[in-house]
């Protein structure tokens, strides 16, 4: 009863109740301070992204944590501070699929943190989420939360990875793994703060109360400034009530086995740094079973961490509430939780390394590398700034500078390589888009046209007429580029070089020695032709006349002697077959009338040289969407070798200083690279030609030219590669990067070998920068300016390149009428006209009008014929002529040509046409008349001519209008037309050699006089 009664005295008493008050009210003010503090604490949400191939252990993170503990203040700076001690959130999160891990961190420790990340993860890739995960509105119908709290005294320790076969993260990412990619989502959170030593004072206390020597409320103490140690002390005596007799010393407590464990895992535990945790697990989904399933499953893997006897993890709190979530999404940390040491937090949280293979796991896609310190940084200062082209930002460990490449550097050239859609292209544009606002010239490339158009819009209006914009496509304005234009005789022999370079690019593969024989004796010959074009190289081997005249500009000996002695001594056959490549090769791109109208204009519009040296802008849109690949190959080819040329005439400047630099960008070069390219690189900085070129893979270039890249180029940039490249191009960058490091670069990402101030630097890392929207778009003023000054319309270039290559309106064959269209005959013999009396075949129409004889054969004149007519007329003296055999479409059938030996004529006995008028250029070709030649009587039945026009009389008729001969008959046919008697003087002719011309003198001057014998015309054929 006294017992009782002492109780019942003691918590009627106001002494005992109101410390306990005051305390409580202590304390719920203080966490509502600090829940207020902590709120106005600015943070941010950092994402831990580390390659795949990572190799630091758990030992790494317990290092980590020791070094976090650092952010420990002290009583002074608790004061300044308000009391707050600022915490740390370290969380992995799946969230659509995919597995990542953050730390969340005071603003002003962020600096802090990442270095110490850096120190023990460095490949580790750090950077600011752009949006809180927990932040983002979600829909979820059911949100399900907890926390995981110890099983046992905070004391003892729990299973840590030095016991564990396996990675402990991958039971928690594998149950993180199998969630439903959409809809669910499962949130771990950590929460961390350091904790003074002090608690080591408490764990000895909780010993002593396990020995039975010390207080069993030691351990509530946290060893703080203020930690109510005398409120605790109080407790303890009250709580011992009054003992009867005395006693002296108890004895010690024998221990158990169980206990002696404990004891000694706690004093082991003791001797590392602690923090204070706390761990949050919230699920979000719509089900909830599944959210209940989901919970059990990953507490399940909290439950790895229990050891026997000693400590482990549970489940509390469990909660459907959403009002909990948002515990979570504030990572308030506000009550004290319970310590865990920093190898314990070790085992919790830390980096996936090369044993966890989970999937969805965020792995760091690229690897980064420092930068060198003499980078070239962009510092705002116009002076500096100026002759740095800017283009990437620096990543490494989350330092971002913006910095470029020096002008002088330039020089060098410029490598780009990368899968389509990794940056390449945006590289070229940031370069270019420097180059525009500093006053450039550069010239542009483009065969798929998006970049060309793209840097067409950020052509401010000042520098809109310095501009060329080159579109084959704009087929009603084409622009003159000729290339064989040769402003400077001294280059013949390199733009002889380059155009059959081209050619041998384009068609390599049919390609041969002969080809390129002839070809580059007439390239040679024509280019000392004035005005020539690419179309004359047709001409120059099929047309003898064309040829005669362009040799007589050529000088070179050499060419002459293989046009006049070699080619002229090739039989027509072997001609023929010699040429037959060259013509397909070249007619290949020439019959193409976009091509045609571009290169078949003798005067290029514009000037490259001339842009060069005035620091002008040539934009080339080579889509091969619109003007074909062929195409587009073909004509970059050529500008690319132009642009050679025309640096390479800058040597006509003595002073290397006073030659203006010109860049040139070329997307996809491979469609445009020759052999002559490795000169290009070599060469062209002493000319001031500075050249940019990209492409997508190594194998796109032939062995030449790439030997002449990784020889010569000065920087090179490599974005993702294929597994194939990145055994190669790893040597560019060894040793800071690896082949796997090539592979999984981000898009924009990229390695770049740099030369700064003319010297090779290590190998790093960046990104590209944005680029910009276009303040203003041009583009239609810049179309129409060149459209003005720089092409010309498409009728007038076809016109021009028609009468070029046309024979003059005189020798054209207008084109024959159909046998239909055939309406009458000539009509009696007196007006040189025949008559019909039956007409049993078809009409055949005869060309309108006979060239004189003055007149130089053409190959017109001779296919032009004259077509006979049947006539029949019963029982008359003369023989007529046998009409000729018929195509289907009422034209005459050619005949193969025979030779006849010459047989003797059987009235005089002399050789069948001596003693004739003799026929200039007589060619042997058996040729048709208009005019009818009588039979002799030696000739009874040789020949029957129809008029060549049936209204034109003697008079009327041309001198030199031809004769034909039809073959002698020798039976009545009713098909014959009659022929009038021709007056003695006219010339015999056997019937026997029925291809001899004859002409009286006479007739040569009052009669149309027989037709000649082509001469050779000029024109080779092939048979």
């Amino acid at each position: 009863m006294e017992v009782i009664s002492w109780i019942i005295g003691l918590l009627l008493s106001w002494y005992v109740w109101l410390p306990v008050v005051l305390i409580l009210g202590y304390l719920t003010y203080r966490n509502y301070r600090r829940i207020d503090a902590v709120k106005a604490i600015e943070s941010t949400l950092l994402i831990l992204e580390i390659p795949k191939a990572n190799d630091k252990s758990e030992m790494a993170a317990e290092q980590l944590f020791a070094s976090l503990h650092g952010i420990l203040r002290d009583k002074e700076e608790l004061k300044i501070n308000g009391g707050i001690q600022e915490h740390l959130s370290f969380e992995i999160a799946s969230v659509n699929g995919q597995i990542r891990f953050y730390v969340w961190v005071p603003k002003t420790l962020q600096s802090f943190i990442e270095g110490q990340i850096y120190a023990q993860y460095p490949t580790v890739q750090i950077h600011e989420a752009d949006e809180d995960y927990v932040a983002h509105e979600r829909n979820h119908s059911v949100t399900y939360t907890g926390e995981i709290i110890p099983t046992d005294s905070e004391f003892l320790p729990i299973k840590t990875f030095q016991n564990f076969e396996v990675d402990p993260l991958a039971g928690i990412t594998g149950t993180l793994a199998k969630l439903e990619s959409t809809g669910e989502e499962v949130w771990v959170q950590v929460l961390v703060r350091p904790i003074p030593d002090t608690w080591h004072k408490s764990t000895d206390n909780w010993i002593n109360g396990l020995r039975g020597g010390g207080s069993p409320l030691g351990f509530l103490t946290d060893g703080k400034g203020f930690d109510a140690k005398w409120f605790f002390g109080l407790l303890e005596v009250l709580w011992k009530p009054p003992e009867a007799g005395s006693g002296g010393d108890a004895k010690p407590k024998e221990l158990s086995e169980r206990t002696k464990t404990r004891i000694s895992e706690a004093e082991k535990k003791a001797t590392k740094l602690g923090y204070q945790v706390k761990i949050r697990i919230a699920f979000l989904g719509e089900s909830t079973i599944n959210a209940k399933q989901r919970m059990q499953a990953i507490v399940g893997t909290f439950k790895q961490y229990n050891s026997t006897n000693l400590n482990g993890f549970k489940l509390s709190g469990a909660s459907f509430k959403s009002e909990d979530l948002a515990k979570y999404r504030s990572r308030l940390f506000i009550d004290r939780g319970y310590i865990l040491n920093i190898e314990e937090v070790a085992s919790v949280f830390h980096l996936p390394h090369t044993n966890v293979e989970t999937p969805n796991i965020v792995w760091a896609s690229t690897k980064t590398a420092e930068p060198p310190a003499k980078l070239p940084v962009i510092t705002g200062n116009s002076a500096i700034d100026e002759n740095i082209s800017a283009f990437g930002l620096t990543n490494f460990r989350g330092i971002n500078h913006q910095f470029g490449m020096l002008r002088y550097d330039r020089s060098r050239h410029m490598y780009i390589i990368g899968q389509t859609g990794a940056g390449k292209s945006g590289t070229l544009s940031l370069l270019a888009l420097s180059d525009i606002f500093h006053g450039q010239g550069y010239a542009i490339i483009d065969p798929h046209g998006d970049f060309a158009i793209d840097n067409m819009k950020f052509i401010p209006a000042s520098r809109v007429k310095d501009v060329v914009y080159f579109n084959p496509a704009d087929t009603a304005f084409p622009l003159g580029f000729n290339p064989l234009e040769a402003p400077d005789p001294s280059m013949k022999s390199n733009i002889s070089s380059e155009v059959i370079g081209v050619l041998k690019r384009m068609f390599g593969e049919s390609w041969g020695p002969r080809l390129e024989y002839i070809l580059r004796y007439t390239i040679l010959a024509l280019l000392d032709r004035p005005e020539t074009t690419m179309l004359d190289i047709t001409r120059m081997l099929t047309d003898k006349k064309f040829r005669k005249e362009t040799l007589t500009y050529c000088t070179d000996t050499v060419v002459l002697q293989f046009w006049n002695i070699e080619f002229a001594s090739w039989t027509d056959k072997f001609q023929a077959e010699a040429i037959a490549p060259v013509l397909n090769k070249v007619g290949a791109f020439t019959a193409n009338p976009v091509i045609r109208n571009i290169i078949g204009q003798p005067k290029s519009t514009f000037n490259i040289r001339q842009m060069m040296d005035e620091g002008k802008i040539l934009i080339v849109n080579l889509s091969k969407g619109l003007i074909g690949e062929d195409n587009a190959g073909i004509l970059g080819s050529f500008l690319v070798t132009k642009i050679q040329l025309a640096a390479m005439s800058r040597s006509d400047i003595p002073d290397i200083k006073d030659r203006r630099p010109f860049y040139l960008y070329v997307d996809e070069f491979q469609n445009f690279a020759t052999d002559s390219f490795a000169t290009i690189l070599s060469e062209a900085r002493k000319y001031g030609l500075n050249l940019t070129v990209a492409n997508q893979y190594i194998s796109q270039m032939n062995e030449t030219v790439r030997d002449a890249v990784f020889g010569n180029v000065g920087t090179m940039i490599t974005f993702r590669v294929s597994a194939d490249d990145a055994p190669i191009l790893v040597k560019q960058f060894e040793p800071q990067f690896e082949a796997n490091d090539l592979l999984q670069m981000a898009n924009r990402n990229f390695v770049i070998n740099m030369v700064i101030g003319g010297e090779k630097t290590p190998a790093f890392s960046a990104r590209t920068l944005e680029l910009p929207p276009p303040q203003t778009d041009n583009s239609a003023y810049i179309i129409e300016h060149t459209r003005k000054n720089y092409s010309r319309r498409r009728e007038d270039v076809e016109k021009e390149i028609s009468d070029a290559i046309q024979p003059p309106a005189n020798l054209q064959k207008n084109p024959p009428k159909s046998v239909a269209q055939q309406q009458q005959w000539p009509v009696n013999a007196q007006s040189q006209t025949v008559t019909p009396q039956q007409q049993t075949t078809p009409h055949i129409q005869k060309p309108a009008t006979a060239p004189p004889l003055s007149a130089q054969n053409t190959p017109e004149q001779g296919s032009q014929h004259s077509h006979q007519q049947p006539d029949q007329q019963h029982g008359s003296a003369q023989q007529a002529q046998q009409p000729p055999a018929l195509n289907p479409d009422g034209t005459p059938v050619k005949k193969k040509r025979t030779r006849s030996r010459k047989k003797k004529n059987p009235a005089n006995g002399t050789p069948a046409g001596e003693g004739q008028q003799p026929q200039a250029s007589a060619a042997p070709q058996q040729q048709q008349s208009s005019l009818h030649v009588a039979p002799t009587n030696n000739q009874a039945q040789s020949v029957a001519a129809v008029p060549q026009h049936n209204s034109v009389t003697p008079q009327q008729q041309p001198a030199s209008a031809p004769i034909q001969h039809a073959k002698p008959q020798s039976q009545h046919d009713p098909t014959k037309v009659s022929v009038p008697h021709t007056p003695p003087q006219t010339a015999q002719r056997s019937a026997t050699t029925p291809r001899q011309h004859i002409q009286s003198p006479k007739e040569s001057h009052t009669q149309p006089t027989p037709k000649q014998q082509p001469q050779d015309d000029g024109v080779l054929r092939l048979r």
